[in-house]
């Protein structure tokens, strides 16, 4: 699919007519991400004409253009071959612990119909791009597991690494912190065993501590307390002009713009009814109580921060251990149908938001 859009891609901002299929896959943020592996971060912000933060390279986090730099420096290799190398392997490394996550809960036939659905998602193309997706998931998928293994000290250096591949930390801190008081509340079917608790506590406390960390890291190189944030906010910009972030309205906000008043913030009402709804059906329910503990974290986190547009469907793919649930029925007919649609909506995926259209404002 990559390669026939490649041949038929027009010129654009990121590649001439008709680019090598590298090329195509690192365009969008996949050059922001070549920005910071070859140049780093500014120490002053862009401005814009009207005295607002633009758009700048202190949103991507540097753990992924790193490990590509890394790469380019050890075999030479240019950023395009090497951002999607990092990016395909990190992918197959992530669904092969995808296997051993859901194997915790669920049987092995189930579990591999799974890894099936996570290769073949809608949006499973962002493995072969020059994004940090592929990556942070394998980061993920790791903790997850150490967590259900309650391995807690083990968890700590991937969390770092994690917080500072994608935004993540602060939904994983509410996670540990959730895990903790279920800990607790069950030390009676299952006690702390020696050194666990400290452990967890001390991963609940760097987790916390990473996701205001790159924050904090802007505010010191800038000398602006609000740098991240409001690069952040410059991208939304174009949907509903400057604002300043105020929890939990982004989602009111996005959906009023798309869809109007009252009829968008219906919809919000519905779809976080519906997610919860979810969270306690019995596929699920399978999954195990942590993992369903980070389904609700990260979604209540992008809930309270982030603005839906098209890159929105990227920002769920943390949601992946729900590939487990929707595996759950045997009906091999349901199966194909599941993977036939999955791959068509990678199709219309990959037209709407990667391929560029003239003036393009669905970015993926």
């Amino acid at each position: 699919m990559m390669v026939v859009l490649a041949a038929n891609q027009d010129q654009n901002a990121w590649t001439g007519a008709s680019p090598r299929y590298v090329d195509f896959a690192s365009m969008w943020d996949g050059r922001w991400y070549n920005i910071v592996a070859v140049s780093g971060y500014p120490s002053l912000l862009p401005v814009t004409a009207d005295g607002h933060t633009g758009e700048n390279a202190w949103a991507f986090m540097p753990v992924y253009p790193l490990v590509v730099r890394a790469l380019m420096v050890l075999t030479g290799a240019e950023w395009a071959a090497a951002a999607v190398t990092v990016s395909v392997l990190a992918g197959a490394g992530a669904a092969l612990v995808t296997y051993r996550l859901l194997r915790t809960h669920l049987d092995a036939n189930t579990a591999l119909f799974g890894v099936v659905l996570f290769c073949a998602a809608p949006l499973a193309p962002m493995f072969q791009v020059a994004y940090a997706e592929s990556l942070h998931l394998l980061l993920l998928s790791t903790a997850l597991l150490l967590l259900v293994r309650r391995r807690y000290g083990v968890l700590v250096p991937v969390i770092v690494v994690m917080g500072f591949t994608r935004p993540s930390a602060l939904a994983f801190a509410l996670l540990l912190g959730l895990h903790l008081i279920v800990r607790i509340a069950t030390r009676t079917r299952e006690p702390f065993r020696r050194g666990e608790a400290p452990a967890l506590i001390a991963a609940v406390t760097v987790s916390g501590v990473v996701g205001l960390a790159w924050p904090a890291v802007a505010w010191f190189v800038t000398g602006d307390i609000a740098a991240y944030t409001d690069t952040e906010l410059a991208w939304r910009s174009a949907y509903i002009g400057y604002q300043h972030l105020v929890p939990f309205t982004p989602w009111f906000q996005g959906f009023e713009w798309w869809f109007g008043r009252p009829v968008g913030w219906a919809a919000v009402v519905v779809l976080v009814v519906a997610f919860a709804m979810a969270l306690v059906s019995r596929p699920v329910a399978a999954l195990g109580i942590d993992i369903r503990l980070w389904l609700a974290s990260y979604a209540l986190y992008l809930l309270a921060v982030f603005f839906p547009q098209s890159s929105t469907f990227r920002l769920l793919v943390p949601l992946f251990p729900l590939v487990g649930a929707i595996a759950a029925p045997r009906s091999r007919l349901y199966r194909v149908a599941v993977v036939v649609a999955a791959i068509a909506l990678q199709w219309v995926w990959l037209l709407i938001a990667w391929r560029v259209d003239g003036y393009d404002w669905t970015p993926p």
